[in-house]
């Protein structure tokens, strides 16, 4: 028929199947009479070992054994039967599978090894050329214009070729090969030992980074290679397989032996002479488009080769807004990803991946495990390769004045064991006070490298107390947000370090995080730093900006920085969340009027950090004990913006002045987390809670009394704070000039005869009207006029 071709059979002949007889193939017209008997040498080497059988013992027939899958891949067995005996071949198709039953029978029958002749076929691909068949009229070849064909040609099989090797190929060209293609460590291991099998071992990796194991074995050894595709796993394990028993004097000769070019082959005494072992052999993909030789590169002064362009791993400078998995994957392939847990109610599930990168295990967390994988892969890009994810510049961290500066892993470092700690408290999350809307934690560091970080408080909240609920006595909190109840609990373990100063024990004096000061009193002593994380940004001025489009920023942050709202005082109003700027008259708040129906302010958290950043976290009774406290690293968990941040806690009353020493204006380190907390768009609970180590558990103030759950009075009210106070006060040493003669009896009095706190929190206040701000809004002033009967 018009348009018919003919293929060669690598096998050597056609397939027969169970019921057919295999077409007889006539040997060489060599002068020899048909019965008589060929002689075999030790080694076959020019013909296929079918031929050499049909030689041998004409009319053999191959039938079908078996046909199975293994691994995902079909084998079929093949059987021969000579001379009564059955000789079996196993191989991935039929083709094989005969050639290999006829091989095992030469070797059996005749003691003959089949070697393939390799230079003899390369030779014959080498040249092609269109040569058509003889056709008749009516378009299909006559029998004897085939006959006449089959004698001009040499057989072998079924591959017919003319006296001068060209190949007969019908309506069909064939392009001319310059070169023979470059042999891989596969190719070279089936020409020496023809019909191996390899086996699949195993998958491992991701979905999308996978890891193959292939193994085969040689001469009874077996050998295992992997790699990210089931081809390179069996290329690796035939590399491993030649190298055992394939030597050459060295790496030059064996590039020679299979055919390729080495760059500077004539020294050997240099470091780029010898390439290296781990390149002896070609990969399945060549690096030139025709085929020819891969040419083995010499090593740049870096002890890198220099491969092309397209195929280097080179560490971007930007991320360039490609996804942090892809960017690692381009520089450490094959990374596997685990999943580390889940935590979370059922409607905002928190996801942990982790991956290891150069022997350091990086954690990213986020709402799905896409996400966490992410961030993950984040975490490591900025550790291992410094790259910044900051898509603008308020999202850059703020560094400290003084020449300490945290780095940003202690910033995720923070804001993890802060949501672990709190995820212990709940149960995993499961109890019903797990609900928060603004989570808020202080960690404490004993070294610069934060190797001994401890979780000291852990807090949540988002409300204020009603008015009406107002104590006079001291036992109900006004301020229930996150971060102020986080601060009067580090307040709890600063009173009880001091508490270890009444000890007669002198261990017990030593274990305590203040030592004594010369002159009186107590200061930290070195390396002890709190670091403040809260899981979004405060109320007040530092949340008073739209995220989305900060984001369009340029450099130089804040576009409007002398706009009327920024910067503003502002109160948080009673029965609502939010904050309004302070009145311009600076309204006085008074005990009756709020009885009455006037809504209850209260300072906004931005106000109160900045409040910290001059006065310090312990407090004005305290303040009689200790040297002041600030914060080292204030930590973000979400809306971070660090020139709205690091205005409202710091910047805006940067005027200030007077500031009596001890005191001092601090600037904290301020950064955001490469995790960011995702938006809790739901009701805030009635509800706060406050952990101290040392507790046994939470506790749970109802934001509206202002007092536990069960009517008590909570362990950070001003009467728990005083008592504490005046169980220190006489028995350890007070700062110069801060003691006073006479026992305070009423807390309003203690708080004001600190003369150096009251002076600095003056100039504070000053520093605010000077700049335009507002005034400084207070409680009224009955709130502090209670006593306590020292115990």
């Amino acid at each position: 028929m018009a348009g018919l071709t003919t293929e060669l059979d690598g096998a050597g002949g056609s397939q027969s199947y169970p019921g057919e007889e295999e077409d007889e193939i006539q040997p060489p017209t060599s002068g020899l009479a048909p019965q008589a008997e060929v002689s075999l040498p030790r080694t076959l080497t020019n013909k296929h070992p079918v031929m050499y059988l049909n030689e041998l013992k004409r009319n053999l027939t191959y039938q079908l054994v078996s046909e199975q899958e293994v691994d995902k891949e079909k084998l079929y067995t093949m059987s021969v039967v000579i001379d009564g005996r059955e000789f079996n071949g196993t191989a991935k198709s039929k083709k094989l599978a005969k050639m290999e039953a006829a091989r095992v029978a030469l070797e059996s029958l005749y003691n003959a090894v089949y070697v393939p002749d390799l230079e003899n076929q390369v030779n014959q691909t080498q040249e092609t050329a269109e040569v058509p068949w003889v056709k008749d009229e009516s378009g299909i070849k006559t029998e004897e214009e085939e006959g006449e064909e089959e004698k001009s040609g040499i057989m072998l099989g079924k591959r017919k070729f003319p006296e001068n090797g060209t190949q007969i190929i019908l309506n069909k060209k064939r392009k001319i090969q310059t070169a023979p293609v470059a042999k891989n460590a596969l190719m070279q291991l089936n020409e020496i030992k023809p019909g191996l099998e390899f086996q699949f071992v195993a998958q491992s990796g991701p979905v999308h980074a996978p890891t193959f194991i292939m193994s085969v074995e040689v001469n009874g050894t077996k050998f295992e290679g992997q790699g990210p595709t089931k081809k390179a796993a069996r290329l690796s394990a035939a590399e491993k397989a030649l190298k055992s028993f394939v030597q050459f004097p060295n790496a030059s000769e064996a590039h020679k032996a299979l055919g390729r070019q080495v760059v500077n082959d004539g020294d050997f005494t240099s470091d780029n002479a010898e390439a290296s072992n781990d390149v002896l052999f070609n990969n399945f993909e060549t690096n030139s488009e025709n085929g020819t030789s891969c040419e083995i590169l010499p090593k740049d002064k870096n002890g890198m080769n220099n491969l092309p362009k397209a195929r280097k791993s080179v560490v971007p400078s930007v991320p360039d807004g490609k996804n942090p998995v892809m960017i690692l994957n381009e520089l450490r392939p094959s990374l596997k990803y685990d999943f580390v847990k889940e935590h979370g109610e059922s409607h905002a599930k928190h996801f942990v991946m982790s991956v290891v990168v150069d022997g350091i295990k990086f954690e990213g967390s986020g709402r799905n495990k896409k996400l966490a994988k992410s961030r993950a892969a984040q975490m490591a890009l900025t550790k291992l390769f410094n790259l910044d994810f900051s898509t603008h510049p308020g999202t850059k961290p703020v560094p400290k004045e003084s020449h300490t500066n945290v780095p940003q892993e202690l910033a995720d470092l923070v804001s993890r064991l802060v949501l672990e700690k709190f995820c212990e408290l709940t149960d995993n999350l499961t109890s019903p006070y797990a609900r928060r809307k603004v989570l808020s934690g202080i960690v404490m560091t004993t070294s610069d490298n934060a190797e001994n970080a401890t979780v000291i408080s852990v807090s949540t909240g988002t409300k204020c107390i009603n008015g009406e609920y107002m104590s006079d006595q001291g036992l109900a909190v006004n301020d229930c947000h996150a971060e102020v109840i986080g601060r009067r609990s580090l307040m709890r373990y600063l009173y009880f370090q001091l508490g270890k100063h009444l000890s007669g024990n002198r261990l017990e004096k030593e274990s305590s995080i203040f030592q004594e000061k010369e002159g009186g009193g107590f200061m930290l002593k070195p390396n002890i730093h709190f670091h403040l994380y809260i899981s979004t940004s405060p109320c007040g001025d530092s949340r008073i900006f739209s995220p989305h489009e900060a984001a369009q920023e340029v450099e130089g942050g804040d576009k409007h920085p002398n706009r009327k709202a920024r910067g503003q005082l502002r109160t948080k109003i009673e029965s609502g969340e939010g904050t309004i700027p302070v009145t311009s008259s600076g309204g006085i708040q008074t005990w009756d009027g709020i009885l009455e129906g006037e809504r209850l302010l209260t300072m906004s958290c931005s106000d109160k950090i900045a409040r910290w950043n001059v006065l310090g976290i312990q407090g004005s009774l305290l303040s009689h004990f200790i040297e002041p406290v600030y914060f080292d690293s204030l930590i973000l968990g979400s809306l971070y913006h660090g020139d709205h941040l690091s205005r409202a806690v710091y910047s805006r009353i940067s005027n200030i002045e007077n500031i009596p020493p001890p005191f001092r204006h601090n600037q904290p380190f301020m950064s955001g987390i490469s995790n960011p907390e995702s938006r809790q768009p739901r009701k805030a609970p009635n509800f706060a809670v406050n952990w101290c180590v040392g507790d046994a558990g939470l506790e749970v103030i109802n934001t509206m009394t202002g007092k536990t759950e069960q009517g008590a009075s909570s362990q950070v009210c001003k009467q728990a704070f005083f008592k504490r106070f005046l169980q220190l006060c006489g028995k350890i040493p007070t700062l110069t000039g801060q003691s006073v003669t006479p026992l305070p009896k009423v807390y309003a009095d203690a708080k004001v005869t600190v003369m150096e706190y009251q002076t600095a929190k003056q100039q504070m206040y000053l520093a605010f009207q000077n700049a335009g701000l507002g005034r400084w809004l207070k409680k009224p002033i009955e709130q502090d006029h209670f006593f306590v009967s020292p115990s």
